[in-house]
């Protein structure tokens, strides 16, 4: 195992995580007049609502997939009768559908922002800079489907779930339990982790508003008082 391979996946997923949390807390404390999706729509609208709708779909779907694909152990798994084998099906499945889903509307989303003269005018270099960089992850992620075809036996999965749930627990040896799978595998990671790293700098913070938004379910009742002076009780 080289220094390389042990700092991009030992040291590397701790400085992305910080630049997210950390970077996040300040930029809501410093600037929060910046903290906005900067939504185009009244520029143009074409295919904004279909292209949005399919993105936001596809990347939620993956988020959680690998959220809890990763990080689940597999005894949990197995206790629920399924097989290493018949999980990774699953994770083909539901990662392809979702990742395509999710390129089809970034595609969408791409040629409305380079497209439209409007759009285009009002974008800042990190914004396409997002675009394309979840564009390349994206595309990197699809490409592991035939590499993760050939090993049907869910291996090389078990490998990348140790992985990941080592470093979410802080153990060193990590790094080891990947030394062996694929680079396509390797080179996505990388991008998905550094996507971590540049988010708090970029238009995606709005993320944070969306998870927040849940809280008006549980809030209290708002209460309005007439300003109309006079009315009988």
């Amino acid at each position: 195992m080289s220094l390389t391979h042990q700092f991009i996946f030992g040291i590397y997923p701790y400085i992305c995580g910080a630049l997210f949390l950390f970077g996040s807390l300040a930029r809501f404390d410093r600037d929060q007049y910046t903290w906005r999706s900067e939504s185009s729509q009244l520029l143009a609208t074409g295919t904004l609502r279909v292209g949005s709708n399919f993105f936001h779909l596809g990347i939620i779907g993956l988020f959680f997939g690998h959220f809890f694909g990763m990080l689940t152990p597999p005894e949990i798994i197995h206790s629920l009768g399924v097989t290493t084998s018949q999980k990774q099906l699953l994770a083909m499945v539901a990662g392809g559908t979702m990742g395509t889903i999710g390129l089809i509307g970034l595609l969408l989303l791409i040629q409305r922002r380079l497209g439209n003269e409007r759009v285009r005018a009002t974008s800042k270099p990190r914004d396409f800079l997002v675009l394309f960089w979840i564009l390349a992850t994206l595309l990197l992620g699809l490409s592991t489907l035939p590499v993760s075809a050939q090993h049907r036996d869910g291996e090389e999965m078990l490998h990348l779930m140790s992985w990941a749930q080592h470093l979410m627990t802080f153990r060193g040896d990590a790094p080891a339990f990947i030394t062996e799978v694929s680079p396509v595998f390797k080179v996505h990671m990388f991008m998905g982790m550094t996507l971590f790293a540049i988010f708090p700098f970029t238009r995606l913070v709005h993320v944070w508003s969306g998870f927040a938004a849940a809280g008006y379910v549980i809030r209290p009742w708002q209460v309005v008082r007439s300003r109309k002076i006079g009315l009988p009780e």
